[in-house]
């Protein structure tokens, strides 16, 4: 088992041969793009399996593998893995929870022309958040975050032929590259003060005492710089706009980016380079970690409420992401960063389930996604119902049976205990029962009360998509049983610390916090929405009853609190009136003055030949003329006759005789 440590590399690169060789099969080889792309994902979580295992074998477990990339000088740029618990845990997840993505995307998308470029992307996906999590080197990372992005991009616009996608794609794409700008102004900060981007180097990586103690005070900026990226991927505010619109992918994308790669990179990241963010740390609190905490819980907070007032049953999944997103990044900035990986990787699994389950929805009702016209799913789609609530009550919180109540719960615990303030506390109270509200919302519309016009013809959705929600299901019914008090071994895996069993630590002041918490947003939804999709006095049967309660408000949050008008008035707008005015520029006055100084360069060429012609060209040719006129003249007095040549003499000298006696 030992072998997997010399081959970690091996796991992100069986998913990108997959893609390589998918890529170079014809349209027609579906069967063969399923097999290549499921065999790779498999391969993946086999070695995964094995590394994980691996890991279990002390505590604190941590190799890694560094090598030479290239030498530039005297200096030498090494690049490496690196195997650990943290590393391990998202290797099982990511590898996994693509699996079952995998397989339910062979019923999904079985109607696609481009069936076999999907897996293809598909599995480039998968392969560059593998090697994401095993990079020992910030600079592998960044590479490899890159090739996510591109990922992402070509996912999220797969159906290009829509302009809602390509927009959606070209949209989330620069709104990360904004983020990752940072990102790369922070990785070459820390390498001008540390000399190394390798984490862990014998103890002279950047994120060890050698390479920290080089920092000083510019831990925080290098820090808050790469904090930029991670807002970029994770979605967060104020660089969260484009997540919703990636839904316009196919579905199964959609869980992939929100469950198991794209956003789960930024969080990852913020842990994996902690020990920069919380260098200087007085009773665990810097300013960038600060920071982190408010950027969270203003995310988490914000996400929330808009997620209320949507009726696209993939965007309010969507919203919820943000939401969740921004509540691991609250637990990361506060120091829980155990509770916050838990609760990634608890997410990755009913995040994934949702969103698969929201694609089963979709597939049984041919298409449609307003929940409006839904309602009664529960009869004709019941595998899809039994599955979507287990998911339901694991991101609403619910304790006891589903890991996401006792992920929240640690949060919770680690948030309540942060010291410069309780407010972040509270607002995550606040959003502990909006979640549950907006999912028993989301639930009511989509499964209960009477059929409406898209779950007339629905049914079931075949067990190739089936299945992955059921194994979905299960984990994350399964991974409570390591996530709970009474054996917190998850806790104490990624912290690595002993852990024992103690019963009593089950019953807990926080466990009825939030199972009163739960039990309000579920109890104020099934109040508010126990009549949905029909009439109910004056409120039409269409109309939500919290938009026919307050409209002015439910208008604010269906329009996403118009941030993304804001940004279309602002940046937008100022992006727009640069490139006019450089358009502009460009026409105008950089074209008009290089074709006034070419007209110059003509005028002076003009000038210059017709001197040359007219002066220079003219003046030599008439001398040489008159030298050839005056050569034909003298020639002329070179007779040869000796009598001819004396007169002249005795001309000349006579007229020297005169000139002197003139003279004398």
């Amino acid at each position: 088992m030992s072998w997997i440590i010399d081959h970690l590399w091996l796991i992100p690169a069986v998913p990108f041969a997959a893609s390589l060789v998918i890529l170079s099969l014809s349209k027609l080889r579906r069967k063969s793009a399923v097999v290549l792309a499921i065999t790779g994902q498999v391969v993946a979580l086999a070695m995964s399996v094995l590394a994980f295992l691996l890991t279990l074998q002390t505590q604190g477990f941590r190799v890694i593998q560094n090598f030479t990339w290239f030498t530039f000088g005297e200096q030498t740029l090494r690049l490496g893995f690196v195997l650990d618990p943290l590393a391990a845990a998202m290797l099982v997840m990511i590898s996994l929870v693509g699996l079952c993505i995998f397989v339910f995307s062979v019923g999904y998308m079985a109607e696609d022309k481009n069936f076999t470029r999907f897996f293809a992307y598909m599995s480039f996906f998968s392969g560059a958040m593998l090697g994401l999590v095993i990079a020992n080197s910030l600079l592998l990372l960044f590479i490899f975050w890159e090739l996510v992005g591109l990922a992402s991009y070509l996912l999220i616009g797969f159906w290009i032929e829509r302009p809602s996608a390509a927009g959606a794609a070209k949209k989330a794409f620069i709104t990360t590259r904004i983020g990752d700008m940072g990102f790369f102004l922070g990785m070459l900060w820390l390498y001008n003060r540390s000399g190394t981007l390798l984490f862990y180097d014998g103890g002279n990586g950047c994120l060890e005492s050698a390479g920290l103690a080089l920092l000083g005070a510019s831990a925080t900026f290098i820090a808050l710089l790469i904090f930029c990226g991670a807002v970029g991927k994770s979605g967060q505010f104020p660089l969260h706009v484009w997540l919703p619109d990636a839904m316009e992918g196919p579905t199964p994308v959609s869980a992939l980016i929100h469950a198991a790669t794209m956003v789960a990179a930024g969080v990852f990241l913020v842990a994996r380079v902690y020990p920069l963010f919380s260098l200087g740390a007085i009773n665990g609190v810097t300013s960038s970690l600060t920071i982190v905490v408010w950027i969270g819980v203003t995310t988490a907070l914000m996400a929330a409420l808009i997620a209320i007032a949507q009726a696209d049953i993939k965007r309010i999944l969507a919203y919820s992401t943000v939401s969740q997103l921004g509540l691991m990044m609250v637990s990361l900035g506060v120091g829980g960063v155990a509770a916050g990986i838990m609760h990634l990787l608890a997410h990755g699994f009913f995040k994934a389930l949702l969103f698969l389950g929201a694609g089963s929805v979709i597939h049984g009702c041919h298409g449609e996604q307003d929940i409006r016209k839904m309602g009664g799913l529960r009869r004709f789609m019941p595998v899809t119902f039994m599955t979507y609530a287990v998911g339901m009550m694991a991101l609403s919180g619910v304790p006891i049976f589903f890991s996401g109540g006792w992920t929240k719960e640690e949060i919770l615990h680690a948030t309540a205990h942060w010291p410069p303030s309780h407010v972040p506390y509270y607002l995550i109270l606040v959003g502990v029962v909006l979640t549950a509200l907006y999912m028993t919302r989301q639930i009511i519309y989509v499964f209960f009360g009477n059929p409406r016009a898209a779950a007339e013809r629905a049914h079931e959705s075949p067990r190739v998509m089936t299945m992955p929600l059921i194994v979905l299901a299960f984990g994350a019914i399964l991974l409570s049983a390591v996530l709970t008090p009474a054996w917190p071994w998850l806790h104490g895996y990624l912290a690595g610390e002993p852990t024992y069993v103690d019963v009593a630590r089950l019953i807990q002041p926080m466990l009825f916090v939030s199972l009163a918490l739960v039990s309000a947003g579920v109890g104020v939804g099934f109040w508010i929405y126990r009549k949905a999709g029909t009439q109910d006095g004056g409120r039409p049967a269409e109309v939500d009853p919290l938009e026919y309660a307050q409209p002015a408000l439910f208008r604010f949050l269906a329009n996403k609190m118009w941030i993304d008008e804001l940004y279309a008035r602002t940046v937008i707008s100022f992006s727009w009136m640069a490139a006019r005015f450089s358009d502009w520029m460009d026409r105008y006055f950089w074209d008009g003055l290089v074709r006034g100084f070419g007209a110059i360069g003509q005028l002076f060429g003009i000038f210059t030949t017709s001197v040359d012609e007219y002066g220079i060209n003219a003046g030599v040719d008439e001398t040489t003329a008159g030298a050839r006129g005056l050569g034909r003249v003298m020639s002329t007095a070179h007779s040869g006759q000796i009598q001819t040549y004396l007169g002249a003499i005795a001309i000349g000298m006579l007229a020297l005789l005169l000139l002197y006696a003139w003279l004398a």
